[in-house]
């Protein structure tokens, strides 16, 4: 597993909480952060998917 993988998805996982925290107390701009790294950190897994499934093929 790559590093980038889960980086990733604990920021988007962080992100996530804080949108949902954000809405439920009416903060627009904690809600927009959090749904601007849960985004950035669905990108950074998706980036560390792509080169551990490159690297699997680079193996074969």
């Amino acid at each position: 597993m790559k590093k980038e993988q889960v980086t990733g998805r604990l920021e988007e996982a962080k992100g996530a909480v804080k949108e949902v925290v954000g809405k439920a107390v009416g903060n627009t701009k904690m809600q927009v952060e959090g749904n601007v790294e849960k985004n950035a950190g669905k990108a950074e897994a998706a980036a560390g998917d792509l080169a551990n499934k490159v690297e699997k093929v680079v193996k074969k």
